[in-house]
């Protein structure tokens, strides 16, 4: 008897089981079917009015505008060397001296066959007049003397070309040579930025981005040597034929004079393409498909996107948009007009932004 009490004693635990599998069953079901009814949550921003700017973006370097090359018109060696990079020179300075030691010598040589050629030609001359000499060989000697004497004078320019001068006012960018070196004709061994004529930007813009710039755009300018800084600038040239292999056009912007920025810099240039003083914007990853969705009264609403000034992070909205209006941004899939959502809202950036 003891131990069939027992073992009913076991047995009655796992008469209970059952049940409650059941009803947690039920309850998961239940759980679930409640959550797949429950609207979906959508993450939302509102619109923002405000300055909104449209640009593009490109790096650049900044170069002197007018590059004067200082080259040698004979091939020697730097005897001397009179300025340095940096240094700012008037038109008409020597820069360097070239070895002439060559060239003097010739001309030494070449001034006395003048002179030779010169008392020949007088003596025939005399000949001549006396009936000793004919006419022919007088005409030959004033040929040789007009060759001498030409030469001389050639040899004598040549040694003109011994000094390197500046042809105009400018600062020396850089100088290739040292003393001793031989120099090839037309190797420049100074280059100057010109005076008076203001620094610029050449800037590689991309060529589906071309089309937006224009010649009289403000640029904003920043550079690494100046953190913190923008400087402005102006699109003065824009080349007509692009890189194919970099699918690039280069693009000149002038800076203003009296400029920080140093020749050699590396900058990066937002070409201003597009500004606009009261915009209503709303985040860029809320446009998929030429269009965007609003919550409104608690349910979405799809609007077609007529897009003016158009950012990297945000763009200007000229349709039907009331500033009220909650904007989903990064929408998912499967969003249907009239469906019933859950808002969470996001935090927005600013209005203005630049195009890469």
């Amino acid at each position: 008897m003891k131990q069939n009490s027992f073992a009913g004693s076991r047995h009655r635990p796992r008469s209970l089981l059952r049940p409650l599998l059941v009803l947690a069953l039920i309850a998961a079901a239940a759980g679930a079917a409640w959550q797949f009814s429950r609207p979906r949550s959508v993450t939302v921003a509102l619109p923002a009015r405000g300055p909104a700017v449209q640009a593009v973006y490109a790096t650049g370097t900044v170069e002197a505008t007018v590059t004067i090359r200082v080259a040698p018109q004979i091939a020697s060696r730097i005897l001397e060397l009179k300025a340095d990079e940096g240094q700012k020179v008037k038109a008409g300075d020597v820069l360097a001296l070239l070895d002439g030691s060559d060239l003097r010598a010739s001309q030494a040589e070449l001034e006395a066959r003048a002179k030779y050629a010169e008392q020949q030609f007088e003596r025939i001359g005399q000949l001549l007049k006396e009936g000793w000499a004919t006419q022919e060989k007088f005409d030959q000697a004033r040929s040789e003397l007009d060759a001498a004497r030409h030469a001389a004078r050639r040899i004598a320019e040549q040694l003109t070309f011994l000094s390197l001068r500046t042809p105009a006012d400018g600062q020396i960018i850089r100088r290739d040579g040292e003393v001793g070196d031989f120099v090839p004709v037309n190797q420049p061994v100074f280059y100057l930025a010109k005076a008076g004529v203001p620094l610029r930007i050449s800037a590689d813009v991309d060529e589906e981005d071309i089309p937006l710039v224009r010649v009289g755009q403000k640029a904003l300018i920043h550079s690494d040597a100046f953190p913190g800084r923008v400087f402005t600038g102006e699109v003065a040239e824009i080349t007509p034929k692009g890189d194919p292999v970099a699918r690039n056009y280069r693009v000149r912007i002038e800076l203003p004079a009296g400029t920080a920025l140093m020749i050699g810099m590396t900058a990066e240039t937002n070409i201003v393409t597009a500004e606009k003083q009261d915009a209503l914007t709303i985040p860029a990853s809320a446009v998929s498909g030429g269009a965007f969705w609003v919550v409104r009264d608690g349910k979405l609403v799809r609007l077609p996107a007529q897009i003016g000034i158009k950012g990297r992070d945000r763009v200007e909205i000229e349709s039907r948009l009331a500033e009220g209006d909650q904007v989903v941004i990064e929408p998912p899939q499967g969003l249907r007009a009239g469906e019933e959502v859950r808002v969470q809202l996001a935090v927005t950036g600013p209005a203005q932004d630049g195009k890469r």
